[in-house]
């Protein structure tokens, strides 16, 4: 049986962020939203059956991500009869990893506890910043102190897998704030650091503030900055930084989100969630899609995805792969790639085709050749 990650979709936030473009409803907390959640919980247990009876037999699910949205709005109960209605419908590993994504307001001890009981093992926390003026740039709801009381907290239910969001290139975001908040993020000694820079969606309220030229955005220069900063301050703390936005202690790379960079197959469930199975690609609703993968879509996928990972691509597992040499397929590319071999952009090591960390800063422009 093949192996199979698992993606839960909970399109529900107390407050939607000024810069969030994910597919989540602002609910609030009243009867409404109660009702809302509700009503959605016992339509994605339906789903996760059916989607049981078609795979179950095909694979074993060794990872499942629960995300959002902020799924930790839902109660501890909720959460429950989604993993059970997931063990009854598939079959989960003994050892899978199961991540939900979680706000720090909507965090308390018993929730926690129940959080474990159910079986979750990874714990992935939207902190964003360490700085309070920048939370509210961001629209978040919590601030520094609770992020760090809440951190605290779920280690002492017993959490020991815990991943921290970060963002940098905030709008009106200095360097210093940066540091401080990587330093302080690094205190708490998390399993997993996620960073990322802040990107302009439309359809938010920082897109609007943007089109009227309201938006401080931070220059690209600082950007990158930030960014080797924070790889530079991971490295010294021990942190491995495995992938363009992510870093890890030593075997707690999440291996969910790995799935995605190794053109792995991963089953989605829930509202917009996404999947790749049997080589073609879905997309739930609201936004339907479906794409059935050709070989030039599988190949491009292949590179592009594994080169966001620092240890690069093998060319022998191309090869494995797909029947044919890595050079066979781009050797006409060559001519117009050497200018990053030629800059340290892109490195050709034996077997492994990678970027350098001054290649992760024009990532975009080298993959593109590879679409």
């Amino acid at each position: 049986m093949k192996k199979l990650g698992i993606y839960i979709h909970i399109p529900f936030c107390r407050q939607r962020c000024l810069y969030c473009g994910f597919h989540s409803n602002a609910t609030g907390e009243g009867a409404g939203g109660r009702q809302a959640m509700a009503a959605y919980v016992q339509w994605l247990i339906g789903q996760i059956m059916e989607k049981g009876k078609q795979y179950r037999k095909q694979y074993t699910v060794d990872t499942v991500f629960i995300g959002g949205g902020t799924p930790s709005m839902l109660s501890a109960a909720a959460v429950e009869a989604i993993l059970g209605a997931v063990r009854e419908s598939f079959v989960l590993e003994s050892e899978a990893e199961i991540t939900i994504e979680a706000n720090p307001d909507s965090l308390d001890a018993g929730k926690l506890k129940r959080y474990l009981g159910a079986g979750i093992n990874r714990l992935s926390m939207g902190v964003q910043s360490f700085d309070d003026g920048l939370l509210q740039t961001l629209g978040r709801v919590h601030d520094a102190a609770e992020a760090e009381t809440k951190f605290r907290l779920a280690r002492r239910v017993g959490f020991r897998n815990i991943n921290l969001d970060l963002m940098f290139a905030i709008p009106g975001q200095t360097k210093e704030q940066w540091r401080q908040t990587l330093e302080t993020a690094l205190r708490l000694e998390p399993e997993h650091i996620s960073f990322y820079a802040v990107q302009i969606e439309e359809d938010t309220p920082f897109y609007d503030a943007y089109l009227e030229g309201t938006l401080p955005l931070v220059p690209e220069e600082e950007d990158r900055a930030m960014y080797h900063e924070a790889i530079h301050l991971l490295g010294e703390k021990g942190y491995k930084h495995y992938e363009i936005s992510n870093a890890a202690r030593e075997g707690m790379e999440c291996r969910h989100n790995l799935k995605y960079w190794t053109f792995q197959e991963y089953l989605g469930i829930g509202d917009s969630a996404s999947s790749f199975m049997n080589g073609v690609r879905t997309t739930e609703k609201p936004r339907e899609e479906y794409h059935e993968n050709d070989m030039e879509d599988n190949t491009a996928e292949f590179v592009f995805t594994g080169l966001r990972l620092t240890e690069g691509i093998r060319k022998s597992e191309f090869q494995a792969r797909f029947g044919r040499p890595f050079w066979e397929v781009y050797g006409t590319r060559r001519a117009r790639l050497e200018e990053f071999f030629g800059s340290g952009a892109l490195i050709e090591e034996g077997d492994v085709l990678r970027l350098s960390e001054h290649g992760i800063d024009i990532s975009n422009q080298i993959m593109s050749l590879f679409v």
